[in-house]
């Protein structure tokens, strides 16, 4: 199986971009919801210190190899759903994580365009172009993804906002289906759809952010 890894040599500016974009959009992503839940009534993540940007906080030192080897990490911020009082509380720090990433993936978009706008593509400027073109391609991917509406994702409690019932299914049936849906994910051409719809978000931002400065 060729690894990500393997661009480290082939294509060093493009595994660069990609572990730096993906450590930093997964560090606000947590950050996010550690700072929302703080601001609803819990503390449980600030308490345990995920009010950083540190990514060995937030993602550890598994998450940052499997992001060096294969290019895909994860986060996990701890939240206590009883410290928050309604469904729309807990469905507020689940949707702050993709709204980062959101965030983000629009704001790259309008640098992209500012600097392209500019004219300048040689030398250094041609790479901070590029690198914000990958900015809001990953983060327009990790939106949608994280939105999937999968036990482990924040996508399920931003559903279970309109279909309490969901919130009924036990650790273990959460447990078993999240694994489920992930392996079809990975393993079937089911994850190319996720991967399909983040790059045509990610253009859509771009071609906007060049019509909002007259180009393109």
């Amino acid at each position: 199986m060729n690894l990500f890894l393997r661009y480290a040599w082939d294509d060093p500016f493009f595994f660069g971009a990609w572990v730096i974009i993906i450590a930093f959009s997964i560090c606000v992503h947590e950050y996010a919801h550690a700072r929302v839940a703080l601001l609803l009534g819990d503390d449980t993540a600030a308490e345990e210190g995920h009010l950083t940007l540190n990514p060995f906080r937030q993602m550890g030192l598994t998450s940052l190899l499997a992001l060096l080897a294969v290019g895909i990490a994860w986060g996990a911020v701890p939240v206590d759903p009883r410290r928050l009082r309604t469904r729309f509380h807990a469905a507020a720090v689940a949707f702050a994580g993709p709204a980062a990433n959101l965030l983000l993936a629009v704001v790259s978009a309008l640098l992209w365009a500012a600097l392209v706008r500019g004219d300048v593509f040689d030398g250094e400027a041609g790479h901070v172009a590029l690198f914000l073109k990958y900015a809001a391609y990953a983060n327009s991917t990790l939106f949608l993804f994280n939105l999937l509406p999968v036990p482990i994702l924040d996508g399920w409690s931003v559903a279970a906002l309109f279909f309490p019932a969901m919130l009924k299914l036990t650790a273990s049936a959460a447990g078993h289906l999240s694994w489920i849906i992930l392996v079809l994910l990975v393993a079937t051409p089911l994850g190319n759809f996720v991967w399909g719809y983040g790059d045509l978000f990610g253009s859509l931002l771009l071609r906007l952010g060049a019509a909002l400065f007259g180009h393109g």
